[in-house]
């Protein structure tokens, strides 16, 4: 087996055919492919079968800077996905229910982190280390960060969504879009160039994926010709292509929403959901409720089994969490609403500008806002 390197180790990754995370921006599309040694490779149908391989060569034709990015993008996400399954062993991070306490001596640096600050400096690194990124917008952030004047690409980003759910070994995922930088923009100073840049309308996303941390590591990614879904083999370190075109059914059977909050939702919501799960709708079976409280988990069942995920309120955001899953549903053959309007199609104007987000197989959300009235305008301030 091969020796891990000191920062695989660290982290409790299992050997990688890629590269450590080092400065390697130079290096081309064919030195990473040669990489990954067989069994790897290429499958014997000759198509890709790792998510570097799929990038590179494989299902899509993007260029060298975009290969390069999503090879860091993938690498932090192992190491992610690793500080989830073993949170004890990092020493960055607070313990659960731990909060750090003033003891008047030292910095706030050498404070436990919260495991999403930390993922969010993971994040952060990759992308700086990649040299392909110009601004990187996060959950984590109050204002978008510039990185680099020649960075090609931005990329809008929830580094651990669901964070609230660790505690309780629930799972949770990384959201991430990507979009060109607007060299248009070059001229302006880089608060207000890194802000504009970062509210682009969802229709010109170039990538977007989420990684979903749960019993296995799904990576699952488009580019804009279809929804392919990635599982990490724990004994390479490889994402394995596993759901090629992915395609999610044109109706399903589950409608996923926090329904304790059925008395606050408007008159139109609650129909539906009576309507649906009595089995009285436009698809004659009853309706079953799944709900996790996790949006990438909810999500990702959503997309293989079908039917609408949804939170009615203005609660989830519209830039790195929206639009980035109403991308890959749209590649999948489904539909990302407001509740009224297409997801990709509403401008943004604040980095964390909320709305209610409904997610799904193509015939349910046409059944949902044929109801009308589905947007939750009461909001009493719930602590979960």
């Amino acid at each position: 087996m091969a020796s891990l390197s000191p920062t695989s180790r660290s982290i409790g990754l299992c050997p990688s055919p890629i590269f450590p995370p080092k400065h390697y921006s130079h290096l081309s599309r064919q030195t990473i492919r040669m990489a990954t040694p067989p069994p790897y490779a290429v499958a014997s149908s000759g198509k890709a079968s790792t998510l570097t391989e799929y990038v590179g060569d494989g299902g899509v034709g993007v260029g060298d800077d975009l290969v390069l990015l999503f090879h860091h993008i993938e690498y932090a996400c192992k190491r992610i996905a690793a500080l989830v399954a073993s949170p004890y062993n990092n020493s960055s991070l607070a313990k659960p229910m731990s909060l750090p306490t003033a003891t008047g001596s030292g910095s706030d640096r050498d404070a436990p982190k919260p495991l999403d600050i930390v993922s969010n400096e993971i994040i952060f690194s990759s992308l700086r280390n990649s040299g392909k990124v110009a601004v990187m917008a996060s959950e984590e952030d109050d204002t978008p960060v510039w990185i680099s004047d020649d960075g090609p690409y931005v990329v809008v980003t929830d580094p651990l969504d669901g964070s609230r759910n660790i505690e309780a070994s629930i799972p949770t995922g990384t959201i991430f879009g990507i979009y060109k930088r607007l060299a248009e923009l070059d001229h302006l100073p880089k608060e207000e160039k890194a802000l504009l840049n970062s509210l682009q309308v969802g229709t010109r996303l170039v990538a977007a994926g989420y990684v979903l941390y749960s019993s296995a590591t799904i990576f699952c990614t488009s580019f804009g010709a279809g929804t392919h879904a990635f599982t990490l083999d724990h004994s390479t370190g490889d994402f394995i292509l596993t759901h090629p075109s992915l395609t999610i059914p044109p109706r399903g059977q589950i409608y996923s929403v926090n329904d304790a909050r059925y008395f606050d939702w408007p008159e139109g919501l609650r129909k539906y959901i009576d309507t649906v799960r009595q089995g009285k709708g436009r698809y004659p079976k009853k309706y079953s409720a799944r709900y996790i409280c996790s949006l990438v988990a909810d999500f990702h069942r959503t997309l293989l089994y079908g039917g609408v995920a949804m939170n009615p309120r203005d609660h989830l955001r519209l830039v790195y969490e929206a639009n980035p899953l109403s991308f890959l549903v749209e590649q999948a053959g489904g539909k990302g609403s407001d509740g009224k309007n297409r997801i990709l199609s509403i401008q943004p104007i604040k980095l964390h500008q909320r709305l209610p987000l409904f997610l799904g197989s193509l015939e349910d959300m046409d059944e949902l806002e044929s109801y009308g009235d589905v947007q939750q305008k009461v909001n009493p301030g719930y602590e979960v």
